[in-house]
Order: structure tokens, then C-alpha cells, then sequence
């Protein structure tokens, strides 16, 4: 993976010594506190020539390269849920370790007293002000977030833990913490006025992933050799790439960038598509945080959210939105400067394919291995343009679900159809906003364009009548794809689609 110390630099040079960052799970943050380590332990030979490119701008830019002492915190590969104990002995340990790496003896009997010695020793003995850098800092409360109970007590004694860095300011060069979520209850936010948030920050929108241009430079053998393997088109694979992995956006610029882990499985797979960096954590508690709050699946990739409620993250008032954010199931798409609110989606491909998933699971419950059968066939109908056929795989999978969870409403029935069209990975939109009103759902793939129009207490014929009269379509003509037009009437009898008309345009 590409490390960035230029940017490093900007951020070391700078008139600030404390910053956060926050980015999603498996987003190279903690290479970049690699990087900062090894920058601020005077490591000059590590930043040399790498993967072709001309050397790195941190040779050419005024840094003293002068050594000093850095205590290096993560909390990341630990377990917290057996309570406050846990905790307590990650902190004793990751302590003893950068102690001993340091040389330095700390006899103090808890952990917040040892963190405070060995920031004022490690100054003291070395004569540089000491670098302290803490990765994953919220590791402790996220994995208790379903434990009121312990997620207060270990938010309490991170609070106290965190607070010592204000109160030896004094002995500090810098600080950097990251993490997922900002908990504003943490003192590492309301005691430490002078740490700068660069999580929205224009200037570090790619301070962690890759930006397309690093991809098809850094990654170029790999590519080439995928192509060789597959016999796939250049632009095409790119593309492919692009759309599967690529689109996460951190700022107001447009700038968006690569999840790194997914893109080195799927090289290190030889170019297989999968949702690696999904498969890492179970999203459990997001969907159960979606249905609590009974957020609209269909408009998952279209809501609106101002700058302070983005990183809104209040245990006592959790909100769903700033969670998937935060958590990378959601991300930035677009940003209304008039209002100041930033739109929110899907990240890529494999975010919104695997979520959906996720989501069929807990609300549709399908029976897996009838259901999983008809993976192939529904995406099949609808790149050859057979849009009858994809309605009968759409029937055969909705009778894989449970008949007693069905419920009698048009939206539940349209929910249904949005959820398995995204599941297997098609470009689909619900609930489309249009001059002449709402299309239901539209589904496009590169050659077609399908416009689905759902009854319940109504007939096909109506339904397809209303795409007629209020032109659904108008705005995809002259686009060069067939246009396809669909009518749908639920039977809540049956639990299922009764009746249906089509149409080519």
C-alpha cells in the first residue's frame, strides 16, 4: 500500500501537535501511524525510492530528522467485553511495551498514573518532547456500545486514561489518535481543546486509501498480470474495479478513494470479486439499529445530514445515519452548500450488494438455499433485457419467505423488490425523483433501462398506465438503451406478485 509522507509532513510541519482522525475499520490508519512512528523516530532510510515512483517529497522538505521518544498505543486487536479488567490489562501491556522499547522503568500500580510517568520520563531522560501516538482509541466503547452498563464505566476510565494528555501538554511534541467514531463524552474531545479534527478536512479527503490515479500506478504489475489471467479488457477491468471497491468520500471535495484491504485481497485472489473488506465485521447491530429506528431501507442512499450531526455519536441517543457513516456502509455522494448538509450512499458495489444481504436477512428472512439459487438468474434476465423472466425469479424468491413476517403494504412488497434488485448487485433506485413525479423503482445495466411501477390494491394495467401518463421514462430517451416498462400488482393473498404487464418503449 502507498504511504503519503508529504502529507505526514503537512501535518508534523504545521502549527499544530494534536489531531484525530477518524476513517472506517480496514482503512490504513494504522499504516499511517506506522508512518508517523517511524518519521518521528528519525527513520530517513525507510522513505527512499518504493514501487517505481520518484522518491518521496519528505527528502526534499525541511525536516530535522531528529529522533524522539514515541510512545505508540494500539487498541485495536484486543477483546473488551469481559469487562473493565480487560481493558485495564491492554493498557498495562501496550505501557510495559513501549516502556521497554524506550528503556524506560515504570513502577506506578495504574495504568493512568504508568501513562503519565512514562510521557514525563521518556522527556526527561531523551531531552526531545515525547510523541504520542493512540490508534483505535475507541476500540473499548464499540465493542461494549450493546452493554450500557460497561460502556459507561470503561467510558469513565478512558476519560480519566485520555485526560492525561492534557494535563501533560507540557512534555508533548505531538499527538495523533484515530478511530471510528467520535464519542464526544471522551475527554480526548472536551478536555483537549487543542486536538484538530482532520476527519472532514479537504486537505486529507486521501490521507488513508487510494486515490484511482495511486491504484493504476502503484498496482500496475497486478493489474497487468489479472489481464493476462483473465483475458479481460483494460478499461473495462477498471471500471470494474472502480465500481466494486472504489467511492468512498470523506470531505466536501469530490475526491474519493479505495477501501486499501479490499483491493489487496482481491489482487492477492487473482483478481476475484468479492466483499472481503464486508466479510471482516458483521454489521448486527446496525441492522438492528435501522429497524429499531424504522429508518426507510429505500432511501438509504439518499439522505441528507448536516456537518455536526455526521459525527453525532451519543450512546444515550444513538442515531442510525451518523453510525453507518462512520462505520463506512454509508458515505459521502454529494453536498449542498446552500444548506450545508452532506447526501449520503452507498459507498461501492460491494457495500450496498452485501448490505442489502444483510438486510434481507433480518426483515425478508428467504429461505437460503432456495434463495441462493437465484442469484444467477435475476441479473442474467436483466443484462440480456428479459424482463419477464426476472419478474418470475423475483416470484420464486419472495415465496422463499416466511408467510407470517409479510406484511400488507405497498411499501413492504416494493422494499422486497428494491432488496433483492441490490442484492445481486444491480444498479437499482427506489423512490426516483422526476419533474413528472416518483418512479417506484428503476433498474439500469448498460445496455437497458427498466422502470417498475408496483399495486397493491390496483391492477397491472394501472400501473403501467401511470408510467405512460407521467412520462417515468422521458428522461432516459435518446440515452441509446432500450427501455423497458413494468407494471406490478401484489396479491396479499398469495403473498406474492399477482399479476403483471410489460412493455418495450
Amino acid at each position: 500500500m502507498l504511504i503519503k509522507p508529504p502529507v505526514s509532513i503537512n501535518i508534523i510541519n504545521g502549527s499544530g501537535k494534536a489531531f484525530f482522525l477518524s476513517r472506517p475499520r480496514r482503512f490504513g490508519k494504522s499504516l499511517f501511524c506506522s508512518t508517523l512512528e517511524a518519521i518521528f523516530e528519525g527513520r530517513r532510510e525507510l522513505f527512499g525510492e518504493m514501487a517505481g515512483l520518484p522518491p518521496l517529497a519528505i527528502n526534499s522538505l525541511d525536516w530535522e530528522w531528529k529522533k524522539h521518544p514515541v510512545i505508540k498505543l494500539d487498541l485495536n486487536a484486543r477483546v473488551f467485553s469481559n469487562g473493565v479488567e480487560a481493558l485495564h490489562s491492554t493498557l498495562f501491556r501496550e505501557l510495559k511495551k513501549e516502556a521497554g522499547k524506550l528503556g524506560i522503568n515504570i513502577d506506578e500500580k495504574d495504568c493512568i498514573s504508568q501513562f503519565a510517568g512514562l510521557i514525563e520520563k521518556s522527556c526527561n531522560i531523551t531531552g526531545e518532547k515525547t510523541v504520542v501516538i493512540i490508534d483505535e482509541y475507541d476500540k473499548p466503547l464499540l465493542e461494549t456500545i450493546d452493554d450500557p452498563q460497561l460502556h459507561d464505566k470503561i467510558r469513565k476510565e478512558l476519560k480519566g486514561f485520555y485526560g492525561i494528555l492534557k494535563s501533560y501538554d507540557k512534555y508533548l511534541r505531538f499527538v495523533f489518535i484515530t478511530g471510528v467514531t467520535k464519542f464526544s463524552h471522551v475527554s480526548v474531545f472536551s478536555d483537549l481543546n487543542q486536538l484538530s479534527d482532520l476527519t472532514l478536512n479537504q486537505s486529507y479527503a486521501d490521507i488513508c486509501g487510494l486515490t484511482q490515479e495511486e491504484l493504476e500506478i502503484v498496482f500496475k504489475p497486478e493489474i497487468e498480470k489479472i489481464l493476462e489471467i483473465s483475458g479481460k479488457n483494460e478499461n473495462e477491468y477498471i471500471d470494474e474495479l472502480r465500481n466494486y471497491y472504489n467511492g468512498y468520500r470523506f470531505s466536501e471535495k469530490t475526491l474519493t478513494v479505495y477501501n486499501p484491504f479490499g483491493l489487496l485481497q482481491h489482487f492477492n485472489e487473482d483478481g476475484k470479486f468479492r466483499p472481503y473488506w464486508y466479510e471482516t465485521g458483521t454489521p448486527a447491530f446496525l441492522i438492528n439499529l435501522i429497524s429499531k429506528q424504522k429508518i426507510n431501507i429505500l432511501n438509504l442512499n439518499n439522505y441528507k445530514i448536516s456537518f455536526d450531526s455526521l459525527y453525532k455519536y451519543d450512546i444515550e441517543n444513538l442515531d442510525a445515519l451518523p453510525v453507518l457513516y462512520q462505520s463506512g456502509y454509508l458515505t459521502i455522494s454529494d453536498y449542498d452548500e446552500e444548506r450545508e448538509q452532506f447526501i449520503l450512499d452507498y459507498p461501492n458495489l460491494e457495500v450496498s450488494s452485501s448490505f442489502a444481504k444483510s438486510l434481507i436477512k433480518q426483515y425478508l428472512q428467504p429461505e437460503a438455499e432456495n434463495a441462493n439459487s437465484l442469484i444467477v438468474r435475476l441479473p442474467n434476465a436483466l443484462l440480456d433485457g428479459d424482463v419477464n423472466e426476472a419478474i418470475n425469479v423475483i416470484r420464486q424468491f419472495m415465496a422463499c419467505i416466511p408467510y407470517d413476517i409479510i406484511k400488507d403494504t405497498e411499501n413492504y412488497f416494493q422494499t422486497v423488490v428494491h432488496l433483492i434488485f441490490t442484492m445481486f448487485g444491480l444498479n437499482c433506485r427506489s423512490e426516483v425523483r422526476i419533474a413528472s413525479g416518483r418512479i417506484d423503482t428503476l433498474v439500469e445495466t448498460k445496455n437497458y433501462v427498466y422502470c417498475f411501477e408496483f399495486k397493491l390494491n390496483g391492477t397491472a394495467e394501472e400501473a403501467l398506465a401511470q408510467i405512460d401518463t407521467r412520462e417515468y421514462l422521458l428522461p432516459w430517451q435518446g440515452s441509446g438503451k432500450k427501455l423497458f416498462k413494468a407494471g406490478i400488482s401484489f396479491d396479499y393473498e398469495k403473498r406474492n406478485i399477482g399479476e403483471w404487464k410489460t412493455a418495450e418503449i
